[in-house]
């Protein structure tokens, strides 16, 4: 049966699940995905046993070219770097616990310490199920060192990935009293939701005001949350939202999004504060109390808000069409 463009589109989802996770930039993945497509349309390869396969390995190579090219702007960024948020309207916790742990800002920076090889051999494994085959002709290896580079990096991101898992009831809970402690500007109740040793990251590219580093500890973050709120103009309001898949916090000023800050917590204390400020990075988060605008796009990001692909670590087996996979 000949494969149709419906059935070629039907794998977007999967394949932007991919690439956001190999770019953290949701317009770059969308670009990547673009451009896989366009690889297919243009070869129109008839002896392909698996089109996804295809493709994965066809959006692996394309990605791991487009880390390679902004390793040099990653690393003159002002101030730290964040992925960009998919932010959406929350949805009922059961809905989204599935999804959030592998989508979730913490595991995202994980997998930012990863080199593009590492990162694209990882996912190709742990979250599409590809067999070695596809993986060594994605990054040009042999199947044996693809098999270490998939074991280097599933080391290095079960050492580092978020340390405990926390029910979305108990992190909402969480993310609200926080939320209210800010908006009351009650420096001793934000501390007091922190662990002691926590770490606020703000990203604001050298475009708005943010930490150049990585601020630690509860008071000192607590005093500046105080101090930035008292400098905000106008009548700032913070709203939760999903961030990632997870519980987080949007501020607007005048209707438009200002920050956007994803948390990571251990079910007591809250461990990690990121918030995104780069205007740049937010440019596809719109108010959710304000009428969707209808353009094709808005739907697109509010579709992939919460992810596509089935949690990790332990990442759920999906399975690449047509490559029975062995372990290892």
């Amino acid at each position: 049966m000949p494969v149709t463009a419906l059935d070629i589109e039907k794998l977007r989802p999967r394949l932007f699940g991919l690439a956001y996770r190999m770019l953290g930039a949701w317009q770059d993945a969308e670009d990547a995905v673009q451009e896989a497509f366009l690889r297919w349309y243009r070869s129109a390869p008839s002896e392909v046993r698996s089109q996804e396969a295809w493709l994965v390995t066809t959006l692996s190579r394309i990605c791991i070219d487009r880390l390679r090219a902004v390793t040099a702007e990653r690393e003159a960024y002002v101030g730290p770097w964040l992925p960009e948020p998919l932010v959406s309207e929350e949805t009922a916790p059961d809905r989204t616990a599935e999804r959030a742990s592998d989508l979730s800002m913490a595991l995202m920076m994980v997998l930012e310490r990863l080199s593009p090889e590492e990162r694209a051999a990882f996912l190709m494994r742990e979250v599409f199920d590809c067999g070695y085959p596809e993986i060594a002709a994605a990054l040009a290896k042999s199947e044996a060192a693809c098999r270490q580079i998939v074991h280097r990096a599933r080391e290095r991101v079960r050492r580092d990935r978020p340390r405990f898992e926390v029910s979305p009831t108990v992190h909402r809970s969480l993310v609200d009293r926080y939320m209210r402690a800010v908006q009351e500007r009650d420096a001793e109740r934000i501390a007091e939701l922190l662990a002691p040793d926590a770490v606020f990251t703000s990203d604001g590219g050298g475009k708005v005001w943010a930490a150049l580093r990585p601020v630690e500890g509860a008071r000192r973050i607590a005093r500046l949350e105080v101090g930035v709120m008292g400098k905000l103009e106008g009548r700032p309001s913070i709203r939760p939202v999903l961030v990632n898949g997870e519980i987080g916090l949007a501020l607007y000023r005048a209707g438009q999004v200002y920050a956007v800050t994803a948390f990571e917590t251990d079910g007591h204390r809250i461990l990690s504060v990121m918030r995104v400020l780069n205007p740049e990075k937010l440019k596809g988060v719109r108010d959710p109390l304000r009428p969707a605008s209808g353009r094709k796009e808005d739907a697109w990001r509010s579709h992939h808000a919460v992810g596509t692909m089935p949690p990790s670590v332990e990442w759920s087996r999906a399975g690449c069409p047509g490559n029975p996979r062995r372990d290892g």
